[in-house]
């Protein structure tokens, strides 16, 4: 079978300039402030200009009844006039989550703004966004549109990972993303469980995925598992055990299919079978 590496794309001059200029200048301000209400007024300015076209500024009028859509849109895009999920959670450490709750919804918001499936642009400003929320967040690593964690500061996504469209990362308890590792579009990582008795008791748990493991399609990781090295969790499987490394998983709840090794015997006998093609269409 032929092998396909991903392409080397790029936007034009004038619009990577733009695009890093904007990247650059966020990181910076990002980095020199750390109070979350300098940092909530630089998102709700940005938001404002990506959402709305132009600067904030002015007065709302809140005395007709005709404006106040546009005011709920207007006030929505400040981050200290919205609530996000974990922060109704009662394991949150509000001090850690009110420094980067602008930065993630920030990043939220950024997803559903018009430029988000600029791919080029989407990659470099999570990478940055990432560097500011995550534990850790390693090189060269690339996030598609529609990811959401929980809290951001108990995740750690290591190089060369990819992590594609609407994948949701829970990170609880503390979630680890190895290098090179790959998660597909709407699989889920989980890092916590809660009693089957009382759902507001809630366990906590470590989970770690790779390096170089393939987290496919619709599948599931559950809390306190661990994924072992250039492993498969394969299509809508759900990983309740640990993975070995080198294996092949899948099913509910997942069992092992085979390991690496004899899938590639398992794929050269079939392509041994398999009759040469002719170039012709059978009628």
């Amino acid at each position: 079978m032929p092998r396909y590496e991903y392409r080397n794309l790029r936007p034009s001059r004038e619009a990577e300039e733009v695009f890093l200029r904007w990247i650059n200048y966020l990181d910076e301000e990002f980095t020199k402030h750390r109070r979350p209400e300098l940092r909530a007024e630089l998102v709700y300015d940005n938001l404002h200009q990506l959402f709305l076209g132009r600067p904030r500024g002015g007065r709302l009028n809140f005395t007709l009844t005709t404006e106040l859509p546009f005011n709920v849109l207007q006030l929505s895009l400040d981050s200290a006039n919205i609530t996000l999920e974990p922060e109704y959670y009662g394991d949150i450490d509000e001090k850690k989550y009110a420094c980067i709750k602008p930065l993630i919804y920030f990043w939220q918001m950024f997803d559903r703004s018009p430029v988000a499936l600029n791919h080029w642009l989407g990659f470099r400003f999570r990478a940055m966004l990432g560097k500011h929320i995550f534990k850790h967040i390693g090189k060269n690593v690339k996030i598609f549109h529609g990811v959401e964690f929980s809290y951001g500061y108990n995740l750690t996504i290591e190089d060369d990972c990819v992590i594609h469209k609407c994948v949701m990362l829970d990170d609880r308890g503390e979630l680890i993303i190895r290098k090179g590792t790959s998660i597909s579009d709407y699989a889920s990582v989980y890092s916590h469980v809660h009693d089957p008795r009382d759902p507001m008791i809630v366990e906590n748990r470590r989970t770690e995925v790779g390096p170089y493991a393939r987290i496919t399609y619709h599948s599931s990781v559950m809390a306190g598992v661990n994924i072992g090295e250039d492993s498969i969790l394969g299509a809508m499987g759900v990983a309740t055990r640990d993975v070995a490394p080198h294996s092949i998983v899948g099913g509910v709840p997942a069992k092992r299919i085979r390991t690496k090794d004899e899938a590639k015997l398992f794929t050269d006998r079939e392509t041994y079978k398999r009759p040469p093609s002719t170039g012709e269409h059978c009628e």
